[in-house]
């Protein structure tokens, strides 16, 4: 059983910064893809920025310059650092990583959602 956790979200003001964090725990042999999507109301899930075990990073091109993606391997956590926020950036967000267990087979999981609200 391999679950993700998530922290971090919540109301923030224009040109605020938050951080996300998501912890992975249970039956791990290893993880190679993190990531971080988000979903606003009415909207599809979009992947906001994902990185691998060997710390290749991807971002979408709305946030690029103002997120950050990291992660801690020894600690099976992924960061998010979310710089100059705007309104627009409002969305649940939702980890998701693709996890090896010790049975040798790769599932894909994802987070219960973090609220992040950007608003004066």
């Amino acid at each position: 059983q391999v679950q993700l956790v998530e922290s971090g979200g919540g109301l923030v003001q224009p040109g605020g910064s938050l951080r996300l964090s998501c912890a992975a725990s249970g039956s791990i042999f290893s993880i190679n893809y993190m990531g971080w999507y988000r979903q606003a109301p009415g909207k599809q899930r979009e992947l906001v920025a994902s990185i691998t075990s060997g710390g290749s990073t991807n971002y979408v091109d709305s946030v690029k310059g103002r997120f950050t993606i990291s992660r801690d391997n020894a600690k099976n956590t992924v960061y998010l650092q979310m710089n100059s926020l705007k309104p627009e950036d409002t969305a649940v967000y939702y980890c998701n990583a693709r996890i090896l267990d010790y049975t040798g087979i790769t599932r894909n999981y994802w987070g219960q959602g973090t609220q992040v609200t950007v608003s004066s």
